[in-house]
């Protein structure tokens, strides 16, 4: 594609289509391979962005929907059926928040908590694989800052 611009409109500096369109493609990439992690544990990746947010909470583990909503950047609906389905499976509870009688507390059980902490660990073992075959540990470093610096600038 950038060979074709560049044949077509010579006029035209491809270099940023290029490199999103790799970050992009990896992204996608690696989402998929990681998500092959998550399933082979049971979950979706939506439902381990809801274990993983709970996990790393920190203790107790509890957030309340609306945390969790603004966190994961879901509607409360697209929220309220990723919580029935991980709380049918057992790996979260809900309960009456003991501060609001309207609200509502999420917390971890001990079987979500051992399926977020495999899902981040085969997840992240999934990634090494792939990241450790073509770069150094610098070259990471270095490509991390580089997102960052470039991210930054869309924040």
């Amino acid at each position: 594609m950038i060979d074709q611009w560049a044949a077509e409109r010579p006029d035209l500096d491809t270099v940023p289509m290029a490199v999103y369109g790799r970050i992009y493609r990896i992204a996608r990439a690696m989402g998929d391979l990681v998500e092959q992690e998550y399933r082979r544990l049971g979950v979706s990746r939506g439902e381990f962005d809801v274990l993983g947010t709970l996990r790393r909470s920190g203790e107790p583990f509890t957030l309340s929907p609306r945390e969790l909503s603004a966190t994961l950047m879901l509607t409360t609906g697209g929220m309220t059926g990723r919580l029935d389905k991980l709380e049918q499976a057992g790996l979260l509870v809900r309960s009456p928040d003991p501060h609001d009688r309207r609200g509502l507390r999420v917390t971890l059980t001990e079987a979500g908590r051992e399926v977020a902490d495999r899902a981040i660990a085969a997840g992240l073992n999934r990634q090494h694989l792939a990241f450790d075959a073509v770069l150094t540990e610098a070259e990471g470093h270095q490509l991390g800052e580089l997102l960052r610096k470039l991210l930054s600038a869309h924040e």
